[in-house]
């Protein structure tokens, strides 16, 4: 049922009040595994690919936290790539943030609108790509009014970690909705993941927190399992929300500038270096770089204070523009 109605939007005959009664009547109902399953199946069916060889990480989260952070996943995504990791970040513009992945990096100079050569050319050259949604998923264009004016989170937004164009089997995913980890999880269990560590944050951040414990479901092997990171038990000085805020993309990108260069002079720079290393980790676990997150957390504050961090985005910028 899901699977059709799914077909019915990314073929264009589903009217608008028909899309949004569909999403929100999953979301009242609550989304099952085979459903998410099924629409994730169909997505990947309308949606274009990126050819790549061998295995890759993507650090692509749920959004809708309504907390306005900086662009953590995205800064995270280039650490695990200066790390050593091959990174297929997806992402789009903002939806409800000032500030999305695509955003910010195209104002650190990436060229975001690659199609898939492009991107295979940038993963295989540089380390890391980014997918940008609507090149990789255009019949999603077909949802996007709708998605506008309900101006809530829906199925769709966790549907883009589900659906990475390169086809990552191991992931770090942030996700904003409690209730909806497990059933992530499951569903990419299904689909085929290596290696998920998929994670609820303190305040309801769709990233792993500083300032408190983070729920985490972790699919590896086969296998599910749930545990807690607490951040003071690995080191980190608790910081208010208000010290990882973001801004405009023009501020957020000097935001990531300032973190992959080292800098950690005041308390806010402190807690934006601390929070991306914490979110990398577990990214450079996901991705058989770390044994464990203490390890990746050490991986991860090499790769920024030895400055393979600012050249693996320096290279991205440069291979995506060329």
């Amino acid at each position: 049922m899901a699977a059709r109605a799914m077909t019915e939007i990314m073929e264009g005959a589903a009217t608008p009040a028909q899309i949004a009664g569909f999403v929100i009547a999953l979301r009242a109902k609550g989304e099952t595994v085979d459903e998410v399953v099924g629409l994730v199946r169909t997505m990947r069916r309308y949606g274009d690919k990126v050819d790549v060889v061998g295995e890759v990480l993507d650090t692509c989260g749920t959004g809708g936290d309504r907390t306005g952070t900086f662009n953590v996943s995205t800064a995270a995504a280039i650490v695990c790539a200066g790390a050593g990791a091959r990174v297929a970040k997806h992402g789009n513009r903002a939806a409800s943030s000032k500030c999305g992945s695509a955003d910010v990096l195209e104002t650190l100079g990436v060229k975001i609108d690659l199609p898939p050569a492009g991107v295979a050319t940038c993963l295989a050259e540089a380390g890391i790509g980014f997918c940008f949604a609507p090149v990789f998923h255009p019949a999603m264009r077909h949802a996007g009014s709708t998605r506008r004016e309900l101006g809530v989170p829906t199925i769709f937004n966790f549907l883009g970690p589900l659906t990475n164009p390169a086809g990552a089997t191991r992931q770090a995913l942030g996700v904003a909705d409690a209730r909806m980890i497990e059933v992530m999880v499951e569903a990419l269990g299904r689909l085929g993941s290596h290696h998920v560590i998929a994670f609820h944050g303190y305040d309801g951040l769709d990233e792993l927190a500083t300032a408190g414990p983070s729920d985490v479901v972790e699919l590896k092997a086969g296998a599910v399992s749930r545990w807690t990171i607490d951040p003071s038990e690995l080191g980190f000085e608790p910081a208010p929300l208000e010290a990882i805020a973001g801004g405009t993309a023009e501020e957020n990108a000097a935001m990531i500038r300032t973190v992959l260069s080292g800098g950690a002079g005041s308390r806010d720079e402190r807690a934006r270096r601390d929070i991306v290393v914490l979110n990398a980790a577990a990214g450079l676990v996901a991705a058989g770089f770390a044994p464990d997150i203490p390890a990746g957390i050490v991986a991860a504050a090499e790769a920024i204070d030895s400055g393979r961090a600012a050249e693996a985005l320096d290279r991205l910028v440069a291979v995506s523009n060329s």
